[in-house]
């Protein structure tokens, strides 16, 4: 579940940092990037719960590597969102 949060947060992101959302809402590119300025670190925290909830370690079932994937996608979306939402700031 926090992985694919994180991805979607990741995809948006990378999308409004190209400038190609207008497939989402208005074609604002502030817009997709607070979206995934949300949606990055709501990844990251559902990754970072399973990470810290995980009794064994990798290859266990306990679910530890897709934390891990979903902190890290997590990250890539937040920085995304941030990085989409300066430089609309800076055109606008």
């Amino acid at each position: 579940m926090g992985a694919l949060v994180g991805l979607t947060g990741a995809i948006i992101g990378g999308l409004a940092v190209a400038r190609s959302v207008c497939r989402i809402g208005n074609g604002n590119v502030r817009h997709g990037a607070i979206v995934a300025l949300v949606l990055g670190p709501v990844g990251l925290v559902i990754g970072a719960l399973v990470v810290a909830t995980a009794d064994g370690g990798l290859g266990t079932g306990n679910g530890l590597a897709g934390g891990v994937v979903a902190i890290m996608v997590g990250l890539i979306g937040g920085a995304l969102g941030g990085l989409a939402l300066a430089r609309s700031r800076r055109t606008a």
